[in-house]
Parts: C-alpha cells; sequence; structure tokens
C-alpha cells in the first residue's frame, strides 16, 4: 500500500474509534455507592466516581458535562444530590436537600434546574444545580412519590406514587399540582411519549402499565405487562416501549402507536448468590431473576441497556433485533443509568 494511502487509512481508523467512543454510559451502583463510567464501543470502565449512600437515580446535563445522582440513602434516608464532572471524572460537589429526604426520580428542565422527587416528604422538587438551591417544593398529596418524567413541552410532570397507586400531574409553568389519576397498584416507573400526548406508567404490583393520555388527564387503556413491571422507556422516535419486569426477569417490548407486545426478552441472567443477595435492596423476594430494573435507550435508538439489580450486569440490547447481544459489569447491584455524548 503506498504511503499516503496507508497514512490516510490510518487516520480514518484512528478518528472512526475515537468517534466510537465518544459517548459515555453512566451506572449507578447501589451497593458500591459508586458511579460507573463506562465506554460503551468497548464495555471498558473509564472511571468509578464516589456517590452518597444508595445512587438509584441520575439524569445528565443537557451539555453531557455534568451528571446529578440522586442519594437515596440506606436504612438511613439520603438527602443529597451528587454532582459529577464527566470530564474531570470525579466528583465535585453535594448538595444538600435539608428537610427533603429520599430523592429518587430526576430530569433536568433546562442547562440549570432539575426536578427531583422527596419520596419522603410528598413532593416534586425544583432544584437549581448550579447554585445549589431547592427553588420550589410541589405536594403530590401521594405516598412514595418516585419517579417522574416531563411532557416533551416541558409543561407537565407526572409523578408515579408507589403507596397511592397513581400519578400526579404537575403544572410546571405554575408549579402547582393539577390532578391525582389512579393507575394500579404499585405505580412506580413513568415515561413520556415523545411524539404522541401520553405517558405510560408501569404498575409493578398490578402487572399491568397504564396509558394516560396528556390532553384529556385521563387513563384510557390499560395494558398487560411481566410480572413487577418497575420501568418504561420509549426509543427516541416513540416506535417501541420498553417495560423491565423485575420478577419475570425479561423486558416486554410494545409496539409504541398500537400499544400491542410485540416481543419478550429474557434477560438470561441468574441472581448472585444467597449470601450477596440478602444485602440488597430486592433480597431474595423474587427468587433467582436478576431483577432488571433500570432501562436506558441510547439517543440514536439502536442499542438499549437494562441494569439487571441482582445479577451485577447490564444488559446491552439490539433494537433491531430485540435479542441480548452483549454483557457489560459495572458495580453491584446496578440500577439508574444515564448517558452523555461525552468521553
Amino acid at each position: 500500500m503506498p504511503r499516503t494511502t496507508y497514512a490516510l487509512a490510518l487516520a480514518a481508523a484512528l478518528l472512526a474509534a475515537a468517534l466510537a467512543s465518544a459517548d459515555t454510559l453512566i451506572v449507578l451502583n447501589k451497593f458500591d455507592a459508586t458511579a460507573s463510567l463506562i465506554d460503551p464501543a468497548t464495555g471498558a470502565v473509564r472511571a468509578t466516581v464516589g456517590t452518597g449512600i444508595g445512587p438509584h437515580e441520575a439524569a445528565a446535563s443537557p451539555d453531557g458535562k455534568t451528571v446529578v445522582v440522586c442519594d437515596y440513602g440506606g436504612r438511613t434516608p439520603g438527602s443529597s444530590l451528587t454532582i459529577i464532572d464527566l470530564q474531570r471524572a470525579q466528583t465535585v460537589r453535594r448538595i444538600d436537600l435539608g428537610e427533603y429526604h429520599r430523592p429518587h426520580g430526576i430530569v433536568f428542565l433546562d442547562d440549570d434546574r432539575v426536578a427531583v422527587t422527596a419520596e419522603a416528604e410528598r413532593a416534586l422538587l425544583i432544584v437549581n444545580v448550579r447554585t445549589g438551591v431547592v427553588e420550589s417544593a410541589i405536594d403530590t398529596a401521594s405516598r412514595g412519590s418516585h419517579m417522574v418524567a416531563v411532557t416533551p413541552d416541558g409543561r407537565l410532570a407526572f409523578v408515579a406514587n408507589i403507596g397511592s397507586g397513581s400519578a400526579a400531574v404537575i403544572d410546571l409553568e405554575v408549579g402547582e399540582r393539577v390532578k391525582i389519576l389512579e393507575t394500579g397498584a404499585g405505580a412506580e416507573g413513568v415515561a413520556a411519549h415523545p411524539v404522541r400526548p401520553e405517558v405510560w406508567v408501569t404498575n409493578r404490583d398490578a402487572d399491568t402499565v397504564s396509558v394516560i393520555d396528556t390532553r384529556s388527564l385521563e387513563v384510557v387503556q390499560t395494558l398487560r405487562a411481566g410480572r413487577f413491571p418497575i420501568r418504561v422507556r420509549f426509543t427516541p422516535d416513540g416506535s417501541r416501549a420498553l417495560v423491565s419486569c423485575a420478577h419475570s426477569g425479561d423486558v416486554w417490548v410494545y409496539d409504541g402507536a398500537t400499544r400491542d407486545a410485540v416481543a419478550t426478552i429474557d434477560m438470561d441472567e441468574q441472581a448472585v448468590g444467597d449470601g450477596d443477595k440478602q444485602m440488597r435492596l430486592f433480597s431474595d423476594q423474587f427468587g433467582e431473576s436478576p431483577v432488571p430494573v433500570g432501562i436506558l435507550i441510547r439517543p440514536d435508538g439502536r442499542r438499549a441497556y437494562v441494569a439487571n439489580t441482582n445479577a451485577d450486569v447490564v444488559s446491552v440490547i439490539d433494537l433491531d433485533t430485540l435479542k441480548v447481544v452483549d454483557r457489560l459489569r459495572a458495580g453491584r447491584e446496578p440500577d439508574g443509568l444515564a448517558w452523555s455524548p461525552l468521553p
């Protein structure tokens, strides 16, 4: 091969490799109180960063430079957010939430503000992560306010309430709760459809998924799911919805338009040994299930990542074939996931 051609080929290969590694998958490890920063192209852990106790959910900032982690706590309720600088791969500070405890669900609203559930106080907090100030707390009037989703226009937030089996609707423009919708026992996971005026809520104790019309603010359909459906996520184009089912150990795939269940993907993993399992949140209540919980779908819609919290494995699903094509290792008890386009 001529020297010039070889040089060009080498440069192209190096550029391709750099581009392939330009993203970061963030995996929260509840047992270890850490966040693993993973190269999704190779599966290698670039860095492991400390968090507060019991990190459950995380959100990356719009520019991808910062990850905010909810420190849910253990036996003692947590009351902080951990701020991770991805470019430096280190924790840079913690935000004290003061009187608000058990932060869990989190969504960025703009460059500086996040919406965070405070489960213990039955509230949705608006926190400025730049100033570290809790700007407001909106009462959900519901027990176990766990996860939150925001409609694409940024106007409404929906908070799933485990204890009340409901979804609280929050008008973010006026900062008030406008309605509470009964969905099903153990309402926990929630996601807003990126194209259609819908929000889906997983009801873990009812083994169902509720579809809410965001215009009428009514439940318009109830879908059957696997055992203990705990999270739901949509592909970027809204063509599919993925629901992780913790007890049956699988992910159900739905058509985002017809709402029909079109596939079930077995995680095909085994739970950790009994001694280790006893010290985890879900303990042995689901037998040998790997307990799939957290789901993240890449911005390009080609892959989904599922955290199997009792197997210490993150399954990688090819969304064209709907098959598990890889398995990543982070830390113990992986759960919440986030994504950044930065290395």
